[in-house]
């Protein structure tokens, strides 16, 4: 079976969720993935109206991972760093580069005049946009009285006007006014002079806390607002670029074959277009068009940009500016043609509300997502509890001395004692819960050690298991699973000595982990809870709901990126925080969830554990999901423990409660100790902020435990 040819999409502007939105209903063919340093895009042509408090920050923000994942584009949550078009490589920060046959760039741009003195420093810079709106409310929070903008085009216009209506301040817009269009400045002149905001068309060389220094003469003001032009990326090096900064492409938007660009990032060799979002919607479907035909060899087809563009500027209180084929137009009716045009552009692309929930907008004219059901990866894929259990007790049974813990122990890991040390052993392996190598080996190799240091052992060596489909390049596809491997490994000293590869159907990695302990009693054992103890969960619930939903294009980015930032932790922290703590059990939550963990570890010494359901720390987003019904495809299978557990009066309709079946993939720890302040604040030092005590150990009442 051949490879499909590898595309990767580095950025999630205007012309990117364009080729995103058509790859549901028109699949390229390829194989996608898209880079991103942060899942959500703020859509620019809002950002006024957000300043001015006309729209919430939610409806100015396209969610690119479910909009990706509901095509069947893998997302990759790391930041570009540049790009070897030489080598065909994508260089990202904190993992190894991604290689490609065809990549596109639509990346936006930055600020230009940032690195004058004080800029950095004292000034709020228009872009990045989202860390943008964060500030303007923090100065609105401040009440300054005295606001001066820097920079007097179209953006600048639009930001003095709506930061003069949210704030009721004062005004003050540098620059020369929108150079590009002198009729429309003078409209925008006679709209400042009526509303109180003063124009000065001088320079800016120097930034200050108290003010600016403008032309030789200091200005003083309580904030200074930076949108002094655009400015290229800065991850360019190496390729051809303009003296701003902005990479060179040819009229068919090629870069260097194979390599495209489109939106504020690049200038057209042929065309000098101002930079401005109109431009990057219309090279949208251009785009996608080329990368189709790189994609099958044929000819590149040239953009033709548009003659001339609707320019409209929102003056932040329900009226607007506008000009076109040289006519101006002004009034609270442009004010609604331009919110109606940004809603509509919207609702193309904003897949999820704030809920989780589809947006009708989005599903209009799309097809339907096929109603088929999705095989959850990671530890969701466990062989259920009770068939593990009963093929266990079929193997008859073999007495070794040696053996500190094994099969019939039912431990995190294995023990095996030899003179003067005891040697401890796991091996963990699932199938990946997403196409990203990298992350899959890093996730496996965390799952792998975590066995060990719920033993309170330390990993030591361990070898990989990894199975590669048919259809992806071994090479490329082994590199990033091992580098994924290596990144935790090496973080956690300790070392992987080899490993054994497989082709198989699906991508499948695991490892065989080897620890050494002192001596028995230097092991921690899951089942040895004793009546009186606190249980304590170090890390918040959910990670199976999150991936189910995530391959459907069902889970917001931040609910992801929640996910995946404490996945890749690991457990070694919190073990290492325990040490010489009075903990009495460790167990490690992983594919048979919560309850399925808790049993084992209650089963062994006889007792039993009462449960508060309302205490369950879950990531964000996995309330909505289970209430929505989403579930991972395992979870019916852990959720068999029901039937011996008690559940008192309405904890089984609590938003939580079916948080204890959902298989966790690279889980924290569950600890029982007679010390819980103790062990809360060493696994809070650790890292582990959601821990929390979640129940007690208590005598056997009905039931295995009792979920209050």
């Amino acid at each position: 079976m051949s490879a499909l040819p590898e595309l990767v999409l580095v950025g999630a502007g205007h012309s990117h969720v364009q080729v995103l939105r058509m790859q549901r209903s028109e699949p390229l063919p390829a194989r996608i993935t898209l880079v991103v340093d942060r899942p959500e895009a703020v859509y620019s042509g809002m950002v006024p109206g957000v300043v001015a408090g006309q729209y919430h920050r939610d409806e100015a923000v396209i969610d690119a991972r479910p909009l990706a994942r509901s095509a069947g584009v893998e997302v990759v949550h790391a930041r570009c760093v540049g790009i070897d078009a030489e080598r065909k490589q994508v260089l990202v920060e904190g993992r190894p580069p991604l290689a490609y046959e065809v990549c596109s760039l639509n990346v936006g741009s930055t600020v230009a005049g940032t690195e004058l003195p004080g800029v950095r420093e004292h000034a709020v810079p228009a872009r990045p946009i989202g860390r943008f709106i964060d500030r303007v409310e923090r100065l609105v929070a401040l009440g300054a009285e005295h606001v001066v903008v820097v920079g007097a085009g179209a953006g600048g216009v639009e930001l003095a006007f709506c930061l003069q209506v949210r704030m009721g301040c004062r005004v003050t817009l540098i620059g020369k006014l929108l150079s590009a269009r002198p009729r429309l400045a003078e409209r925008v002149r006679a709209e400042a002079v009526d509303r109180g905001i003063t124009l000065e068309a001088g320079r800016v060389s120097e930034v200050r806390s108290e003010g600016v220094v403008l032309d030789g003469e200091f200005l003083a003001c309580d904030a200074t607002v930076w949108v002094a032009g655009a400015a290229g990326p800065g991850i360019f090096e190496g390729l051809a670029c303009d003296p701003r900064g902005f990479v060179l492409a040819d009229d068919t938007l090629q870069v260097a074959p194979g390599l495209f660009a489109a939106g504020d990032c690049v200038h057209l060799r042929d065309h000098d277009l101002p930079k401005a979002g109109v431009y990057a919607v219309r090279q949208g479907p251009a785009l996608r068009n080329n990368l189709r035909r790189a994609l099958t060899g044929q000819a590149l087809v040239p953009y033709e940009p548009q003659a001339t563009v609707l320019t409209l500027l929102n003056l932040g209180d329900g009226t607007a500016l506008g000009a076109k084929w040289g006519q101006d137009i002004a009034g609270a009716w442009v004010w609604r043609l331009k919110d109606r045009i940004d809603r509509v552009f919207m609702g193309r692309f904003q897949v999820l509300d704030a809920s989780g929930a589809a947006r009708d907008l989005f599903l209009e004219g799309m097809p339907p997502m096929a109603e088929v059901e999705m095989v959850c990866g990671g530890c969701a894929a466990k062989v259920g509890e009770t068939d593990l259990s009963r093929a266990l007790a079929r193997l008859p049974r073999r007495d070794d001395s040696d053996v500190v813990m094994g099969l019939e122990a039912a431990d995190d890991a294995a023990a095996l004692q030899r003179p003067g040390e005891v040697m401890v052993q796991s091996v963990d392996v699932f199938p990946a819960f997403t196409d990203d190598a990298f992350l899959v080996g890093q996730v496996a190799a965390v799952n792998a050690l975590s066995d060990l240091w719920a033993s309170g052992v330390r990993p030591r060596a361990a070898l990989a298991i990894v199975s590669v489909p048919e259809d992806r390049p071994h090479e490329e596809l082994l590199f990033q699973v091992l580098s994924g491997v290596r990144e935790h490994l090496d973080r956690e000293g300790c070392t992987l000595l080899g490993g054994h590869t497989t082709v198989g159907e699906k991508l499948t990695v695991g490892l065989s982990v080897t620890g050494f302990a002192p001596s028995p009693d230097a092991l921690w054992r899951n089942g040895s809870v004793q009546l009186g103890d606190a249980l304590v969960l170090s890390r918040a619930l959910g990670t199976g709901v999150l991936w189910h939903a995530d391959m459907a294009g069902r889970a917001r980015g931040p609910w992801m990126d929640a996910s995946i930032r404490r996945m890749i932790r690991g457990n070694g922290p919190a073990s290492r925080g325990l040490s010489g703590l009075d903990v009495s059990a460790v167990t490690d939550v992983t594919g048979f969830g919560l309850a399925g963990h808790l049993g084992e570890m209650l089963k062994a010494e006889g007792v039993s554990a009462r449960i508060d359901v309302a205490a369950l720390p879950v990531l964000p987003g996995v309330a909505e999901l289970l209430a929505a019904g989403e579930r991972s495809t395992f979870h019916e299978q852990n959720r068999a423990i029901v039937r011996a557990v008690e559940v008192v009066g309405k904890a089984g309709w609590h938003p939580h409660f079916e948080a204890l079946f959902d298989p966790q993939t690279a889980g924290g720890l569950l600890v029982a100790t007679k010390d819980p302040g103790a062990v809360i604040e060493a696994l809070v030092a650790a890292g582990d902020t959601d821990a929390v005590v979640i129940g007690h150990a208590t005598a056997v009442e009905v039931g295995l435990f009792v979920v209050r």
